[in-house]
């Protein structure tokens, strides 16, 4: 089993600023893939942003420019920097990651169980 634990949500006003960090534990030889969904009620869970173990990138074209995500392989975290907050922004943001628990093993993703980030004046 791989545990998230997501901190950094909170309420900001539109334009500002956030940092989500998440840490990682648990059965883990590698993670392949770190990155963040959100959710907000009634729809389905959406990409945020992920990124490789070896640091390519990839974003929602929403927050495309705005948003940057990043990881530290040493401690097994992923974070999500996030600026020019929108309210449509607002949303419960999960850390996600897909892991290879042994060096043969299969790929399991997993994803935490959220943040709330909400964006209002």
């Amino acid at each position: 089993q791989v545990q998230l634990v997501e901190s950094g949500g909170g309420l900001v006003q539109p334009g500002g600023s956030l940092r989500l960090s998440c840490a990682a534990s648990g059965s883990i030889f590698s993670l392949e893939v770190m990155g963040w969904y959100r959710q907000t009620p009634g729809n389905e869970r959406e990409l945020v942003a992920t990124v490789t173990r070896d640091g390519a990138t990839n974003y929602a074209g929403s927050v495309e420019g705005r948003f940057t995500t990043s990881r530290d392989n040493a401690k097994n975290m992923v974070f999500l920097q996030m600026n020019s907050l929108k309210p449509e922004d607002t949303a419960v943001y999960s850390c996600y990651v897909r892991v290879r628990q042994s060096p043969l093993g299969n790929q399991s993703r997993y994803w935490g169980r959220g943040t709330q980030v909400t964006v209002t004046s």
